[in-house]
């Protein structure tokens, strides 16, 4: 029988991601239209084991859809690892008299709320937050678009330099196990070539290209690499290789970093954590547990969280074929 639903906690976990806010909004506004108490817990899993909690309305939650990062703050837990640590945090959600739990964040937070949910028998929901877009279930994730948006207008001004200074630039991109970044910012920047974890160049066909650029006129390039790409240890290397073999070329290495986090949500972005904010509340009260809100083809569907974090988010092959192409 499913747990009637009076009073559901709302958290935010791992990395932020923006639209996180507008997301945190959405759900806490379908609460007060089903009349559901919202209640916000503070710094992810550390603040459910503390107690972190303070009630969402629909007014609390006003002019926060613009603002990047997230209201309710993130952290990572070591100590909700621990069964000692989960069940302080269940004693905390009992005290609290709440029914269910909506997560917004990537697979480390979704692995945590699944455990939890297993172990104490606790109705969880899962809201895909991150920019890597690297969760099965979903096509978009909450901030993905932003962070393209934001590093597109990052390279475009690199672009303006290496042009000037007949420069190679290679610009890092966030991406440690997925390229999805990488790949589409390179087709979306006109990059001469895009390294990603999913396919390994090597450092012979790199050369390869750049050469190819040099003869074909290309005075400057634009070198995208997702930081978990496997052809060398890391940017720097990369860089010292290319000034090694390729004498030709000036190498300048620009590392994005965090800056690909933040900034004001995309209208797209605020969009889509809307809908999902109101699926993941309407999904609770449907007597659905154990779940991931995702949208599939312009569809909200759930996806059950164990399948979205056993299944690795594929990299778009006719994407990679469109930049091979591009980068002639």
């Amino acid at each position: 029988m499913a747990v009637k639903i009076t009073k559901i906690g709302l958290m935010t976990s791992g990395g932020d991601a923006p639209g996180m806010n507008a997301a945190i909004r959405s759900v806490a506004r379908t609460c007060a239209y089903y009349n559901i108490v919202c209640v916000g817990i503070y710094r992810g899993y550390e603040g459910m084991i503390e107690g972190d909690f303070k009630i969402l309305t629909a007014r609390s939650v006003n002019n926060i859809i613009n603002k990047g990062g997230t209201i309710l703050k993130s952290a990572r837990s070591k100590e909700f690892r621990t069964k000692e640590g989960r069940k302080k945090a269940y004693s905390h959600i009992k005290k609290a008299n709440i029914d269910a739990l909506i997560l917004i964040g990537g697979d480390g937070t979704f692995t945590g709320g699944l455990l939890f949910s297993e172990e104490f028998n606790f109705p969880v929901i899962g809201i895909p937050g991150t920019i890597d877009n690297d969760i099965y279930g979903t096509n978009y994730t909450i901030g993905y678009d932003t962070a393209l948006n934001t590093i597109i207008e990052v390279i475009d001004k690199i672009r303006d330099t290496a042009s000037s200074h007949k420069r190679l630039f290679f610009v890092e991109v966030m991406g440690r196990d997925a390229g999805h970044i990488a790949l589409n910012v390179g087709v979306g920047a006109g990059a001469e070539e895009i390294l990603i974890p999913e396919e390994d160049l090597g450092l012979e066909r790199l050369l390869m290209s750049l050469r190819h650029s040099k003869q074909t006129g290309k005075s400057s390039s634009i070198v995208v690499v997702a930081e978990g790409d496997k052809i060398g240890k890391n940017v720097f290397e990369l860089k010292d290789y290319v000034e090694e073999h390729l004498s030709e070329y000036e190498v300048r290495v620009s590392v994005l970093g965090h800056m690909q986090r933040g900034g004001s949500p995309s209208c797209f972005d605020r969009v889509l954590a809307s809908k999902m904010g109101v699926k993941a509340v309407e999904s609770l009260l449907d007597g659905k547990t154990n779940y991931m809100v995702g949208t599939i083809n312009n569809k909200m569907e759930l996806t059950p969280i164990k399948k979205a974090l056993k299944i690795h988010s594929e990299i778009n092959k006719e994407l990679l074929r469109v930049s091979d192409i591009m980068s002639t």
